[in-house]
């Protein structure tokens, strides 16, 4: 190679070549600083890349979860609400059964009944209202993996599900019976109220998970995902003093060539 010429400037070429690194360089840390992400593209980090995007699809399913529950949530309070009511019904229904089963009770027990009978009707409706006029399941999707559901088995709560849909007070005798048959029926609600109350606690432990994992997982994809921003800070300063220096450099490097026209003088 010559030591002089005007054909060829390494010297420039190697100024040009290293100004580029530089540049790129200083691009890529502008971008993480602008957008406060280290990926940005997936030439940033590849396999980092896929393991981010797994954690926030995680995430989706987690958050969508956790509105599952409390969705979950609100409709067993309607539920819980009847139950409520219709233990309160239960109550007055014991109240008219035990009247009537006096044998001194000296009111008309037809009209006892018949009060009953309403009672039985408001009963059958409340359960409706709140779905409960069967044995059903329930279940939330709560998360992705093993035991993704919160689920189990609610009772009825209408006249029929607590067996006093035939209750009569139009006798004392009668009466007596079905003060044991209310009875029943009171244990039998609490029953299903006890299914009710077991499913509420049960979402509420589910969201306190979720929430947890939520947060770790943003951790975990946050430490793949996010800049950096103190090292993109000095990242951005050793890069801007190369950029400068590099064009300082190749401007000495395109003067070299000229001096070679000091020998042909």
């Amino acid at each position: 190679m010559a030591s002089f010429s005007v054909v060829s400037n390494i010297a420039s070429a190697n100024a040009q070549a290293n100004l580029s690194i530089n540049g790129v360089g200083l691009n890529r840390t502008l971008n993480r600083l602008s957008s406060g992400f280290r990926i940005n593209y997936s030439g940033d980090d590849a396999a980092g890349l896929a393991v981010a995007n797994g954690y926030r699809s995680e995430q989706a399913t987690l958050n969508q979860g956790i509105r599952n529950a409390n969705d979950g949530l609100s409709t067993l309070q309607v539920k819980d609400g009847a139950l409520n009511n219709i233990s309160t019904l239960l109550d007055r229904l014991a109240t008219l059964a035990s009247q009537s089963a006096s044998a001194g009770f000296t009111g008309n027990r037809t009209t006892v009944n018949n009060e009953a009978k309403s009672i039985l009707d408001e009963i059958d409706r409340e359960a409706g209202v709140a779905g409960m006029t069967s044995i059903s399941s329930f279940s939330v999707f709560v998360s992705a993996g093993g035991g993704a559901t919160v689920g189990g088995s609610v009772g009825a709560a209408n006249a029929t599900g607590l067996a006093v849909g035939s209750i009569d007070l139009t006798s004392n005798t009668a009466a007596a019976t079905a003060v044991g048959t209310i009875s029943s029926a009171v244990q039998t609600l609490g029953t299903v109220q006890g299914a009710v109350g077991a499913l509420q606690n049960r979402l509420q432990y589910a969201i306190a998970l979720g929430q947890s994992q939520v947060v770790n997982t943003k951790a975990a994809e946050s430490r793949i995902r996010d800049a950096n921003i103190a090292e993109e800070s000095a990242n951005m300063t050793r890069y801007s003093i190369l950029n400068q220096s590099g064009i300082a450099s190749l401007a000495q490097a395109n003067q070299q060539a000229s001096s070679v026209l000091a020998l042909l003088r």
